[in-house]
């Protein structure tokens, strides 16, 4: 299973929230309406701070992280695009700002969450995204990975 977060898989659990909260208010249950978005939130808060533990189990394999090796100082901008409830974008996150630490790069994250209309413009149908250049990666990627990545896709001064 490739590693990586559908944007169906963003809309659908924020839709979850939100129809909990519709079918709660509706029927008067403030409390509960109350009750359901705060441990629907705890959730996947969870879900996403607890992932890699699990992970494997769920059929993602390992999502262990390589360390870059042989990084050079680069001048270029890195965007990420991430999404709230995505298990992976935090993991690759962290990843760039190790990196942005050893290779100088300008790193840019925008929640693509609530911007369908960007999500329609880049063409993002699947979390985290790196984009360099016009160059994008899709999913999970190692340090190892993301700093090849950066590198082979830079603009040479």
């Amino acid at each position: 299973m490739k590693q990586q977060c559908h944007i169906s898989f963003v809309y659908g659990s924020w839709f979850i929230v939100l129809c909990g909260l519709i079918f709660y208010v509706i029927k008067g249950n403030y409390l509960q309406a109350c009750f359901w978005v705060f441990f629907i939130m705890l959730f996947l808060w969870l879900y996403v701070r607890y992932f890699p533990s699990f992970s494997r189990y769920m059929g993602y394999g390992s999502i262990a992280d390589q360390p870059a090796k042989d990084v050079q100082q680069i001048n270029t901008k890195v965007f990420l695009y991430t999404g709230l409830g995505c298990p992976f974008c935090p993991l690759v996150k962290k990843r760039l700002i190790e990196l942005r630490s050893k290779m100088g790069f300008e790193l840019n994250e925008i929640d693509v969450t609530f911007r369908p209309d960007l999500l329609i413009a880049k063409g993002i149908r699947a979390l985290p995204v790196v984009e360099v250049e016009k160059a994008h990666w899709v999913g999970n990627a190692t340090s190892e990975q993301l700093a090849i990545f950066i590198k082979s896709n830079s603009i040479k001064i």
